[in-house]
């Protein structure tokens, strides 16, 4: 019911209200004063309030409890009670019927302070209006509502305050409401009628004004009012945030607000999202979060980079146009604003965070990922929560290796989000850090985006942490870690240079800790503070003196490693100084470049590893710098003469001198019947050893100085080696190869100068073809190819040279790491006369011959052969004394058949000769491919360096190689993709001729020296392309293109003329893999177990090793089978059933690879595999309808026969392996029976079953088999208990009972032992039996639970 009174109250103040609106509505003139005062002002002035005229306020000189109970005690103890109520409320209307009088009884009394009345203790006071709404009695007919019409379009007016907010504030946190129904009704009906600001102010107000009893009516008239208004979207949800309403009205209003998300203004977002997120329960929080994710189009809501510059132009053109755009920053504000919510319910309510979690998790597409996904991980980490934390760096990591989340994407969120991003700066950070340490290779790229987004984002002092961070990463010692961020430091410097010199200082420091760095990393080092200290702006000059002073005294340290420093330092630094620049100030250049390079010249003098060393680093400078032509010329000009003074000699017919052994022209490739020269390579040995002290000129540079010779003719000739192309053919002094035959009556100085002489020979012509593999003419790829052959065949010398000279330490071919130290060399070890993988010596090949007059097929004389039957060594662990050959030389691969003629003097045909790629060359180039593709794609885990080095570093051997990005690698392989494939087909071609012995190579009267050098060529070339597929990189979206040409390479050959079809059928078959592939496996896997497995001499395979691959191809083989239980019982019921019934040495027909040597593998295997595809049964789901749940009741049916008859072989086969295997998996099988299985079954598992494997548990006498026995007991009677459970939820109880299992045996007799302690313990056992047991025994007094 409404009450009259306020019913015509309101109405007449809402005529009056529009008539003064009508009107222009004039100021009330002042009532006169009262000659005889009201029972208003009479009760006011008796309780203790003094009325005010002109705007003063009233004042109170009691405390406003007093107040109210002095007119509540004089209205009550009228004599004209109730009527006096009503004169009360009339002579208040009457008084504030003036706006000034109003306005004061709104705003707080002032206390009236009196010489002798303290009674008023607070100095703050309520206004009039309160104090009097306090009153219950005056409440009904006082509500200050009816008012507000009159002032709902007056705004702040000129008295400073807005009046509807004032009267609004006088219902908020009353004591009492009378009628909060009625009062409701009456503000949801102002709301209506309202402009939009006392709009917002009223439905505000509705959490403080009405009680709880109201919240879930005014709720859904505020969840229809959202609807129909989005203007009210912030104060709508903030009142409802502060409602007591129920869940099912939560929900529904939750669903209305989430359903208008994409139509609310950004301003409001953060309200929106704050009210979604604070609304939600633990059960509906991950649909919800999935849900706002989904709709939360962060991107719509920032305008990009290039709109925000021109918008900021536009403003500043004028005020004017200005105040009517937005600022450029305000998107981001709000977008802040969103984030802070976001944080806010992670942060206080686990499940929000839990529910982010998964939401990322969910996703499984790249371009599904959005920018609140990367900043929802960053608000989780930089809580508190250490759960939290953990968590995003899980998801980040997991989803960068997989790929979900691109580097595309961070950069979408720094560029656009850059204010924003700015705030979670330490958990930005820290990730990077966890992620560059992380030992996953694929994650550690992230990071270093994520550190050079921050750098060229952020502000000074993120730049300097950035910088800070990433030197502590260098200084570490890890080497993936250290490698990736003098990578980021080094773009840095490209990018950046102004802002990084700045902190050139930071980067110096760096120099402290070169002891863990690898020469490469060291070169990287100094190539970034050459470019900081003498790059072309030379930023950071400031640092100039002291690398100089620290390069000065790397290079006079008489520590050979410390000397390696200054030799690569100095290097670095002639490269940024002598770069090619303008060429004011370059004379001053020159000279320093000049002054540096003979310092270094001077200092590398003493040592030859120090210079060969320097050779080497300034010929990878030539390489990979562009050198002001002056800088180039001058070093080019000395190279030239010196190496022609030092190892250049002309062909004389006898050589002089004494030497170990007498001195030939060997390996001469050019016309012979005129001079020439030679490399003076025997005599320059001799007198190193002979002279070392005194030596000006060591062999050991002759390789390093004409890598270095090559390359700057290289540069200068843009490519063109014509200048010393005859050094290619040139012949070398050597000694006459025929002494191999009696090295074991040499000495052992003899012995290890002829072990020397042949590393460095094979060094040279590795240089040689280094140096000319890229020439086009086919006489010089012929000789080429000639030399390719001369280094097989000395390789094979040396291993019978190696193998019969222990101790011996090559001399040392790449000087930029340590010494021999650490290599562990097989010299001593002799290997099988029939060795895998070797180069062996070129068909028809000897020492006197030159190698271009050999043809391949040519019968090897007998005593090759007696001399290949000797013991060798490999030399896989000589690798690091053997000069690294580049890239380039891969593209020999691409050889086919080349030929030439040789002409007589009147250019006549006399010989034709023919040089192939032979088998053993192949091998030799791709053995060197597979471990370049190893090295450079193959991404290791970061490892700390440990205390104690034991082996030298791996990338010893890889110094060329370090030098080039993974990518380029890659696309070099690709490159050469047809050219390995035409290798494969002619390896494949090669063993499909048909071969004696039934189809098996190691037979009897087969070739197997041919066939073993064909297999390694095979198995390298499978290598080669599964390592290139398997690279990284590919899953990278800019990689996209090159993946897809190796693919169309792949595509090509399978149709010709129809690459395009078969690139489609190459894709099909790729998502057709289950289909295809997967059966391909499993029918070639059951291939090989179906047949009988024999050595060389027809004897049956065995031993440890067989085992080992038995196991592999049987667990293949049930891994991809279509049904693995049904392959499981095959093989249970078929296959060991017929070993079962064959003799002792005899093997299962249908298996032959089964038998009783074999069984325990299989047994493994079985049970192993059976324990697997149960736990891949589907759980039941209430969802599931009857046929479903049929037939994974059919499985697990399927799955419990074949486990009981594997159960049941241990009773045969009782061997303690077998009995371990069964224990294990038996336990593993019934955890997962009772996890997926008991809410299935509707009936009780068979008992015998239980029988069987608590006689297993007895028999276990074994410490090894007693470890399973307690897990085992603890799962059988979680299953009794279990069973009990499923019976009595179907009541079912009758069908249960337990009672006691006797110990028996796996032969099924009664342990007496143990009957017998039973027997004395009854009493002690009845004594002490809980209740449950007692109940669950029932009246019988023998029986007790399963498990005692």
């Amino acid at each position: 019911m409404q009450d009259p009174v306020l019913l015509q109250m309101y109405s007449l103040v809402s005529i009056e209200a529009k008539k003064s609106r009508s009107t222009g509505r004039q100021p009330k003139e002042p009532a006169p004063e009262e000659t005889h005062e009201s029972v208003f002002g009479v009760f006011l002035r008796e309780a203790g309030v003094t009325l005010k005229q002109d705007g003063t306020s009233n004042e109170i000189a009691v405390d406003q409890v007093v107040f109210q109970k002095r007119i509540k005690q004089k209205l009550q103890k009228s004599p004209r009670y109730p009527g006096i109520v009503q004169e009360f409320t009339s002579g208040l209307e009457s008084h504030i019927e003036d706006p000034e009088r109003f306005r004061n009884s709104l705003l707080p009394c002032v206390p009236q302070l009196s010489d002798g009345d303290s009674s008023c203790a607070s100095s703050f006071q309520e206004s009039l209006l309160r104090m009097l709404l306090g009153i219950e009695m005056l409440q009904v007919t006082l509500l200050p509502e009816t008012k507000l019409p009159e002032f709902m379009f007056d705004g702040t007016g000129d008295v400073g305050f807005s009046i509807p907010r004032i009267i609004i504030n006088q219902l908020k946190w009353l004591d009492r409401v009378v009628d909060s129904k009625e009062l409701a009704t009456k503000l949801m009906e102002l709301v209506s009628a309202a402009p939009v600001e006392v709009q917002c102010d009223i439905i505000t107000s509705l959490p403080e004004i009405l009680e709880d009893s109201q919240h879930n009516d005014i709720a859904r008239e505020l969840n229809s009012l959202l609807q129909e208004n989005t203007q009210l979207t912030v104060p709508i949800l903030d009142a409802l945030s502060s409602l007591n309403i129920s869940s099912s009205l939560l929900t529904e209003v939750r669903g209305a607000v989430m359903a208008t998300l994409a139509a609310v203004q950004l301003e409001d977002l953060p309200v929106v999202v704050k009210f979604i997120l604070h609304s939600v329960s633990a059960s509906d929080a991950y649909e919800v979060v999935c849900s706002l994710r989904k709709k939360l189009e962060l991107e719509h809501c920032v305008l990009p980079p290039v709109l925000q510059a021109s918008q900021s132009c536009i403003k500043s053109k004028g005020s004017a146009v200005s105040t009517s755009t937005p600022a450029a920053g305000s998107s981001q504000d709000s977008v802040t604003l969103i984030l802070d919510g976001i944080k806010s319910a992670v942060r206080f309510q686990k499940t929000i965070s839990e529910a982010w979690i998964k939401a990322i998790e969910s996703v499984d597409e790249p371009e599904d990922h959005k920018v609140i996904d990367l900043l929802v991980l960053f608000i989780l980490h930089s809580t508190n929560a250490n759960q939290s934390r953990r968590g995003a760096e899980r998801v980040l990591k997991v989803k960068v290796r997989t790929g979900l989340i691109q580097e595309t994407l961070l950069q979408r969120t720094f560029r656009d989000y850059s204010q924003v991003m700015r705030g979670y700066f330490p958990s930005i950070l820290a990730l990077a850090q966890t992620l560059l340490r992380s030992p996953d290779p694929c994650v550690v790229p992230f990071a270093g985006h994520m550190y050079r987004h921050s750098f060229t984002a952020f502000d000074s002092y993120c730049q300097q942490e950035v910088v800070g961070s990433l030197v502590t990463h260098v200084c570490s010692g890890v080497g993936g870690e250290v490698d990736m961020a003098l990578e980021l430091l080094c773009g840095l410097v490209t990018e950046k240079p102004s802002e990084m010199a700045l902190y050139a200082v930071f980067v110096k420091g760096i120099l402290d800790y070169m002891d863990n760095l690898t020469p490469q990393q060291i070169r990287r080092l100094f190539h970034l503070l050459s470019r900081l200290a003498f790059g072309q702006q030379q930023q950071g000059s400031h640092i100039q003196d002291d690398i100089h002073i620290v390069i000065r005294k790397q290079l006079s340290s008489t520590v050979p490693k410390y000397k390696r420093i200054g030799i690569i330092g100095a290097v670095m630094i002639v490269g940024s100084m002598g770069a090619l620049r303008h060429a004011n100030a370059f004379q001053y250049c020159l000279l320093q470049v000049t002054a540096l390079l003979e310092l270094v010249k001077s200092s590398s003098e003493s040592s030859p590893e120090a210079a060969a060393l320097y050779y080497d680093e300034l010929a990878n400078l030539i390489q990979s710098t562009t050198l002001d032509p002056q800088v180039q010329e001058s070093i080019a000009n000395s190279v030239v003469d010196d190496f022609q003074v030092d190892f250049v000699v002309d062909v004389e017919p006898e050589i002089s001198g004494s030497f170990p052994f007498p001195a030939n022209v060997m390996y001469n490739l050019e016309d012979q019947s005129k001079e020439g020269i030679a490399i003076n390579l025997l005599p320059l040995l001799a007198e190193d050893i002979q002279n070392k002290e005194k030596q000006r000129v060591s062999p050991l540079c002759l390789s390093p100085f004409f890598r270095l010779l090559r390359l700057c003719e290289e540069k200068q000739h843009h490519g063109d080696l014509e200048e010393i192309d005859g050094l290619l053919g040139c012949p070398l002094i050597l000694t006459d190869m025929d002494i191999m035959e009696k090295m074991e009556s040499l000495s052992k100085a003899e012995r290890e100068f002829l072990c020397s002489l042949l590393f460095h020979t094979i060094n040279w012509f590795r240089e040689v073809i280094n140096a000319f593999c890229t020439q086009k003419e086919v006489e010089m790829k012929m000789k080429v190819m000639t030399r390719l052959q001369n280094i097989t065949y000395l390789q094979t010398l040396l291993e019978k040279a190696l193998a019969v000279t222990p101790g011996y330490v090559p001399p040392v071919a790449n000087f930029d790491g340590e010494s021999t130290d650490g290599i562990i060399l097989s010299s001593n070890g002799p290997m099988n006369k029939a060795k895998k993988g070797k180069k062996r010596k070129a068909s028809g090949k000897n020492s006197s011959e030159s190698s271009s007059q050999l043809e391949e097929g040519t019968e090897p004389p007998e005593k090759e052969k007696e001399k290949e039957i000797r013991p060798g060594v490999s030399l896989v662990s000589y690798r690091p004394f053997f000069r690294e050959l580049d890239t380039e030389v891969l593209s020999m691969l691409q050889c086919g058949l080349l030929s030439r003629s040789l002409l007589d003097s009147e250019l006549h045909t006399k010989v034709r000769e023919e040089v192939l790629l032979g088998s053993a060359e192949l091998v030799f180039l791709l053995a060197d491919m597979q471990r370049k593709l190893e090295f450079s794609l193959t991404a290791a885990p970061a490892k700390r360096a440990p205390f104690l080095k034991g082996r030298t570093d791996k990338s010893v051997g890889f110094s060329h190689l370090q030098q080039r990005s993974s990518k380029d690698v890659a696309s070099y392989c690709v490159q050469l993709l047809p050219a390995l494939c035409s290798h494969l087909e002619n390896c494949h071609n090669h063993f499909q001729v048909k071969t004696p012995n039934n189809g098996m190579v190691d037979g009897p009267a087969t070739d197997v020296h041919e066939h073993e050098l064909m297999s390694s060529g095979y198995q390298l070339l499978l290598q080669v392309l599964n390592t290139t597929f398997s690279w990284s990189g590919f899953s990278q979206p800019g990689q996209r293109s090159l993946l897809k040409k190796a693919l169309g390479v792949l595509a090509g050959r399978l149709k010709e003329g129809g690459a395009e079809l078969a690139m489609e059928q190459l894709v099909k078959c790729d998502r057709d893999a289950d289909f295809f592939f997967l059966f391909f496996l499993a029918s070639l896997a059951k291939h090989f177990l179906s047949q009988e497995w024999v050595t060389a001499s027809g004897e049956r395979e065995r031993g440890s090793k067989f085992n080992e691959v038995l196991h592999s191809v049987l667990s293949i083989y049930l891994e991809h089978v279509d049904d693995v239980i049904k392959a499981v019982e095959e093989i249970t019921g078929e296959g060991i059933r017929e070993l079962l019934s064959a003799s002792k040495n005899e093997s299962s027909s249908s298996w032959p690879t089964l038998n009783r040597q074999t069984f325990l593998v299989f047994y493994k295997v079985l049970m192993a595999e059976l324990e697997k595809a149960t736990r891949k049964i589907p759980p039941v789901k209430i969802c599931d309808s009857s046929e479903t749940q049929s037939e994974k009741l059919l499985k697990w049916n399927l799955a419990v026969r074949v486990f009981h008859m594997l159960l049941n072989l241990v009773k045969v086969f009782d061997s303690r392996l077998v009995l371990n295997v069964c224990l294990k998996y038996g336990r593993l099988f019934l955890e997962t029976f009772l996890k997926l299985a008991m809410p299935l079954l509707d009936n009780s598992f068979k008992r015998h079953k239980r029988k069987d494997i608590q006689s297993l548990c007895n028999n276990s006498q074994d410490m090894s088999l007693t470890n399973h026995v307690p897990a085992l007991k603890k799962s059988l009677e979680l299953f009794v208990y279990r069973v009990k459970a499923m019976l009595t939820l179907h009541n079912c109880q009758e069908a249960f009972w337990i009672g006691n299992l006797k110990n028996r045996n796996l032969k099924g007799e009664e342990i007496l032992s143990q009957r017998s302690k039973e027997s004395e313990d009854d009493d002690e056992e009845e004594a002490h039996r809980s209740p449950l047991q007692q109940e669950e025994s029932g009246d019988e007094s023998t029986v007790r639970p399963l498990i005692g």
